[in-house]
């Protein structure tokens, strides 16, 4: 049986991700924090390769999320653009390549009964993520996305 999702709209709609967010980054600061300490109380060339090596942890850390992230905005994009695409009236199917990727992944979040306005007055008015968000009236769900 699945969990029910909570219903999203725009100050509820990021999401943490417990096991990612909270818990291996809370590691991580821990383990810097000790290397620290111990580099302090007992200072050696080993105790300070112990604080390099814990700063280098966050490096894959932080490039890991941002690879998922943009793999998941790609994705977001394509889906977006097939759905105005199918939405549109045909000879407006043009102006959407003109869409960049933050106002389509902003766009996401627009029911299928205002997306099309929606974009049309992100061209016209150069629209920013936020602003897209903040006009959305029927707000679309992505629970899919961490």
């Amino acid at each position: 049986m699945s969990k029910a999702q909570p219903a999203q709209d725009l100050k509820h709609h990021a999401r943490l991700h417990l096991p990612f967010h909270i818990v291996s980054f809370s590691a991580l600061v821990v383990n810097l924090g000790f290397a620290i300490a111990y580099c302090i109380l007992h200072f050696s060339r080993w105790s300070a390769w112990l604080v390099v090596l814990s700063v280098a942890i966050f490096v894959p850390f932080f490039l890991i999320r941002i690879y998922a992230l943009k793999v998941q905005d790609r994705v977001i994009r394509l889906e977006e653009r097939l759905r105005l695409q199918s939405l549109a009236p045909a000879e407006w199917r043009g102006q959407l390549q003109q869409l960049t990727e933050d106002q389509l992944i902003a766009l996401r979040f627009a029911s299928d009964g205002e997306a099309v306005a929606l974009a049309r007055q992100t061209l016209e008015e150069k629209l920013t993520r936020k602003q897209i968000k903040e006009r959305i009236q029927s707000w679309r769900p992505d629970h899919w996305r961490v």
